[in-house]
């Protein structure tokens, strides 16, 4: 896609969030069991809504004008490449 709309000025980008802290991971995961989780994230606690927001903040300014075709990965270094 980024191909096909760069030319006309439309950068492509994607934002892929790993485990947020949501209502969902909120009022559905033990306490015990959401500590165990975090644990294992290498940043040790699960992402933000606002890391989320903030991700796609940049690539909506003009900070990210010369950015396309890419994956911002916002998982808390849980899937390392």
């Amino acid at each position: 896609m980024a191909r096909e709309r760069s030319p006309d000025g439309v950068p492509v980008n994607a934002v892929t969030p790993g485990p947020i802290q949501t209502d969902i991971t909120g009022g559905k995961l033990a306490p015990e069991l959401k500590i165990g989780l975090a644990e294992g994230f290498p940043l040790g606690r699960f992402g933000l809504a606002d890391d989320v927001a903030n991700a796609c903040l940049f690539l909506a300014s003009d900070l990210s004008s010369s950015i396309t075709d890419a994956v911002i990965d916002v998982n808390g270094d849980m899937m390392i490449h």
